[in-house]
């Protein structure tokens, strides 16, 4: 039996965040960073000492305190919930790892029909985890949105049918040319997973969701409106039943934006390579997210905060804008820029 949807915080109503993405005026320009949670931080590193990337993800305890670590160090307009692209897969039973220094690794790779068919599909009972840290969150964030997410349909089949990262994307292509019936079903499996996944964390409280694909940028647009877009728009769809603002990414999707803001996104995430300027009149009538260059915060601070700032005022042609990175943060960031940048971002006046 489910359990009630949490009754929202009163203070949600004048998220600068939520306000952004829905197209509305915010107070300030809202901002947050995408792996905010973790990777830079000294007191995630000392939370994460000798535990286990998806034992972390898998304990809601954990997942609370590090997704409330950026919140409280940084001030940013929202919380991302830390987890892992690939942890609804573990979820549900398949034999995986993530490894340091690589990353997903797949013991038995999908090539047949038959392993499509062994995939089971993700029910609230894969995840009690899962909705238990984010109603803990969502306690605690009180007037802060939460994020929820997965991983878009391309990017996790990928990780399935290569066996983890690649740079080619070779068999996964492969598939998707060679044996279209077995790549259909895949993407419709993981499909289900992500949107069984995505309705979990706003039942149990999140505000916002958003759709990660990570290696979409490896596709033309042809080859991604055929056999991606489909998958990713069911996604999407499911979402927007749920009443959330839905943001959609990718790495490299220049020549993707247009079709992955039909693909069904409310806010369209635009990677560092491509300046807004040229990416708004794209996505058409939706807010955009984005778009520093993640190395900009090595620079000095004077140096990022100007590029921060011509960021800010290209976004004002957008239905809306919340600023972000161009792609997760870097490990060896130095925390101290990050707050200076949103200290930056909420006190900049547009010109």
């Amino acid at each position: 039996m489910t359990a009630a949807v949490p009754t929202p915080h009163p203070g949600l109503a004048q998220s600068p965040f939520l306000a952004a993405a829905r197209g509305d005026e915010p107070s300030h320009t809202p901002v947050w960073f995408m792996r905010q949670a973790g990777r830079s931080l000294p007191e995630y590193l000392k939370v994460r000492e000798g535990v286990g990337m998806l034992e972390s993800c898998m304990d809601p305890d954990l997942v609370t305190e590090i997704t409330l670590q950026p919140v409280r160090r940084y001030g940013v307009d929202a919380a991302i919930f830390f987890s892992d692209i690939v942890l609804p897969l573990k979820a549900v039973g398949v034999d995986l790892d993530i490894k340091p220094g690589v990353g997903p690794v797949v013991a038995s790779p999908v090539r047949t029909l038959a392993d499509v068919e062994a995939i089971p599909d993700l029910v609230d009972e894969h995840v009690p985890f899962i909705s238990r840290a984010v109603r803990q969150l969502v306690a605690e964030l009180g007037a802060t949105p939460l994020i929820g997410f997965a991983g878009a349909p391309f990017t996790v089949a990928s990780y399935l049918v290569e066996g983890g990262p690649s740079k080619e994307h070779a068999l996964t292509k492969a598939m998707m040319f060679g044996a279209p019936d077995v790549w259909d079903a895949l993407m419709r499996k993981i499909a289900g997973i992500a949107s069984a996944y995505l309705r979990v964390q706003v039942e149990a409280g999140a505000s916002a969701v958003q759709l990660f694909d990570s290696w979409a940028g490896a596709l033309t647009p042809a080859d991604y409106r055929a056999s991606v877009m489909p998958h990713s728009q069911r996604v999407l769809a499911d979402a927007g039943t749920l009443g959330v603002p839905r943001i959609h990414f990718g790495v490299g999707t220049s020549n993707l934006l247009g079709l992955m803001g039909e693909a069904g996104a409310d806010v369209v995430g635009v990677d560092w390579r491509t300046p807004l300027e040229h990416a708004i009149p794209l996505v058409g009538d939706r807010a955009v997210q984005g778009n520093l260059d993640p190395t900009l915060v090595f620079a000095p601070t004077e140096v990022m905060t100007q590029r921060a700032a011509e960021i800010i005022d290209a976004g004002r042609a957008a239905a809306g804008h919340i600023f972000n990175l161009g792609h997760g943060v870097i490990p060896s960031t130095n925390p101290d820029q990050l707050t200076a940048l949103t200290e930056f971002v909420h006190g900049y006046q547009p010109r």
